[in-house]
C-alpha cells in the first residue's frame, strides 16, 4: 500500500501520485460546489451569502488545523524515506496525541468566539445570524477535522495517495444527500448544510482509522511506542504549528478582505461567494501538485537525494504552467454559464461581477501554481518556519487592498486581490526555495546527513 517517491522518473511518480490527490480534492470541491447550489437554489442569495461571509474566518481556523495536520506529517514521509520504522511510528503516536488537545483546545475557543468575530467583521445585520449559525457548527466539529486530515495526512506520507481519496469520494456522497435531506426536508436552513459537512468528514475520518489498522503493517504501534515523548512532539509542533500559523496568516488578508467586501452589500457577497467557489474548483489541480510536492520533498530528504527535489520541482512546475492556460480559456468561454450554477440568470448584475472576479483571478493562475508547489516543497524539505513568511506576504497584499483599494476603488479592487497575493508570495518563495537547497547541502557536506 505503500510507495517510495525516492527512486523512478520523478514527473511518473509526481504524476501518478498527484492524480489521486486531485481527484480527491475535486470531490471535495465537488460536494462544497453542490453545497453551495442547493444553499443558494433552495435558501436564496441571503443565506448564500451568509455561508459566503464566513468563508474567511472559516478558512482561518479550519486552515490552521488542516495545516497543522499537514505539518504532522512531514516527519512520518522524512522517517518513510530514511526507512526508519520504528522513529516512524513514535512520530504517528505522538501526532494522535498532539492531534487530540488541539482539537479541543481549538473547539473551545473557536465555538466561544465566533459571533464576536462575525461582528468584528462587519457581517450585515440581515445575515448575521444566519452565519453564526452556520459558523458554530463548522467549528464544533473541529475534532472531525483533525481526525480525517491527520490520518490522511499520515496515509499520504507513506506514498498512498489513492486510499484517502475513495473515503473522501464516500464522505462527498455522504455530503450531498445529508444537504438535501436536512436543507429541504427537515428545513434547518443553514445550519443543515454545516452539520451536512461535519457528519460526512467524521465517517471520512473513521474509515481512514479502520482502514490504516488493518491494512499497514508498518503502523503497528506497540504498547511502548504509543507512549508521549516530549523529543517528538517538539519535531511535531516544529512542523505542525508553523504550516498552520501559515494557513492562518494567509487567512487573516483574506478576513480584512471580507470585512471590507462586506461593506459594499449583500449583492457583491453574494457574487464574490458563488465566484469564489468555483475558483476554488478549478484550482484543485495545484492542492495537488502541492501535497504531492509535501510528501516528494520529504521522502526524498529523508533519503538524502537531494539532487531530485530540483527535478521534482521543474516537472511539477511545468505541470502547472499547462494546467493555468486551460483554466483560463475555460473561463474565456463559460465564465458566465458557471456563474449559473449559483446564480439565478435574471440577476445580471451578480452574474456580470461573478465573471469579473473569474476573469481577474485566472490569468494569474501560474502565480497561484508556483505559490503552492515551491511553499510544499519547501515545508516538505522541513522548513516550515521560513514558509510562513510566504503567508506573512500573501497576508499584507490582502490587507493592503481591503484597507486601502476596496474602499477607493470597490468591488473591481477586491477581485485582484488574491493575485497580488500570490505574486508577493512567489517573490519570497523562490529565493527562499534556492536557500533551503543550498542549506540541505551544506548539512549533508558537513556532516554527512540532512535531517
Amino acid at each position: 500500500m505503500t510507495k517510495d517517491l525516492t527512486e523512478g522518473r520523478p514527473m511518473k511518480l509526481i504524476l501518478r501520485f498527484a492524480v489521486p490527490l486531485f481527484f480527491g480534492l475535486l470531490f471535495q470541491q465537488f460536494y462544497s460546489v453542490i453545497d453551495t447550489m442547493i444553499v443558494g437554489k433552495f435558501l436564496g442569495a441571503d443565506a448564500l451569502a451568509a455561508v459566503g461571509s464566513t468563508g474567511s474566518i472559516n478558512f482561518l481556523v479550519i486552515g490552521f488545523c488542516v495545516g497543522v495536520c499537514s505539518g504532522f506529517a512531514i516527519p512520518v514521509a522524512q522517517q518513510f524515506g530514511a526507512k526508519k520504522e520504528t522513529e516512524l511510528r513514535k512520530f504517528v503516536a505522538n501526532a494522535a496525541w498532539l492531534s487530540m488537545i488541539c482539537s479541543i483546545i481549538m473547539t473551545i475557543l473557536t465555538t466561544a468566539l465566533c459571533r464576536t468575530i462575525l461582528e468584528v467583521m462587519r457581517t450585515p445585520d440581515d445575515i448575521i445570524g444566519e452565519a453564526y449559525n452556520y459558523i458554530f457548527i463548522i467549528f464544533a466539529g473541529i475534532p472531525a477535522t483533525f481526525l480525517y486530515n491527520m490520518l490522511a495526512g499520515i496515509i499520504r506520507s507513506l506514498g498512498d495517495s489513492k486510499t484517502p481519496v475513495a473515503f473522501l469520494a464516500l464522505s462527498s456522497i455522504i455530503n450531498i444527500v445529508l444537504d438535501v435531506v436536512f436543507i429541504y426536508y427537515f428545513k434547518t436552513g443553514v445550519a443543515g448544510a454545516a452539520y451536512a459537512t461535519v457528519i460526512s468528514q467524521l465517517v471520512s475520518g473513521i474509515c481512514c482509522f479502520f482502514f490504516m489498522r488493518k491494512k499497514y503493517a508498518i503502523l503497528k504501534i506497540s504498547k511502548e511506542e504509543w507512549k508521549f515523548d516530549p523529543h517528538y512532539a517538539m519535531v511535531l509542533c516544529g512542523m505542525g504549528i508553523p504550516m498552520g500559523l501559515q494557513y492562518s496568516i494567509t487567512a487573516i488578508g483574506s478576513v480584512v478582505l471580507q470585512s471590507a467586501v462586506n461593506t459594499l452589500g449583500t449583492a457583491y457577497v453574494s457574487a464574490m461567494t458563488a465566484a469564489s467557489k468555483l475558483s476554488l474548483f478549478f484550482t484543485c489541480p495545484y492542492e495537488a501538485l502541492g501535497s504531492t510536492m509535501a510528501t516528494y520533498g520529504g521522502q526524498n530528504v529523508g533519503a538524502g537525494k537531494i539532487e531530485r527535489l530540483g527535478q521534482g520541482l521543474k516537472a511539477c512546475i511545468m505541470l502547472g504552467a499547462i494546467y493555468s492556460v486551460l483554466a483560463f480559456v475555460v473561463y474565456l468561454g463559460f465564465a458566465p454559464q458557471l456563474s449559473l450554477l449559483f446564480l439565478d440568470a435574471g440577476e445580471a448584475e451578480l452574474i456580470a461581477n461573478a465573471e469579473k472576479f473569474l476573469y481577474a483571478n485566472g490569468m494569474f493562475y501560474f502565480a497561484l501554481a508556483l505559490v503552492n508547489i515551491i511553499r510544499f516543497m519547501i515545508q516538505g524539505m522541513g522548513f516550515s518556519r521560513l514558509a510562513i513568511f510566504a503567508g506573512v506576504f500573501e497576508m499584507v497584499a490582502r490587507a493592503v487592498v481591503g484597507f486601502v483599494f476596496v474602499p477607493l476603488l470597490g468591488y473591481s479592487a477586491a477581485c485582484f486581490a488574491n493575485p497580488s497575493a500570490w505574486i508577493m508570495a512567489d517573490l519570497f518563495l523562490i529565493p527562499a526555495y534556492i536557500y533551503c537547497v543550498n542549506k540541505l547541502k551544506r548539512n549533508q557536506k558537513r556532516y554527512g546527513e540532512i535531517i
